[in-house]
């Protein structure tokens, strides 16, 4: 289905993405972890600016997970692939 880079594995069960499998995947988890902290950490005052922020840094991150999943995302329900 994918024919790009595979960073994360898919789900066993359920819609998604599972554990990244390369260290690009893990990079990338990292970084968002790491924005993710330190912008709730600069923005607690002010919860609106802190949604307007990360809603699309989830966005994003969310894209990248779903064009980098081995076999792409849809729903599995526990069979071997």
């Amino acid at each position: 289905m994918s024919d790009g880079p595979e960073w994360f594995a898919p789900k066993r069960y359920g819609y998604g993405s599972g554990l990244p499998i390369s260290w690009q995947g893990w990079a990338v988890t990292i970084a968002f972890v790491a924005a993710a902290i330190g912008l709730s950490a600069r923005f607690a005052e002010r919860p609106l600016q802190l949604f307007a922020i990360m809603t699309p840094l989830i966005i994003a991150f969310c894209l990248v997970c779903a064009r980098t999943t081995k076999g792409g995302w849809r729903w599995r329900w526990g069979n071997e692939d």
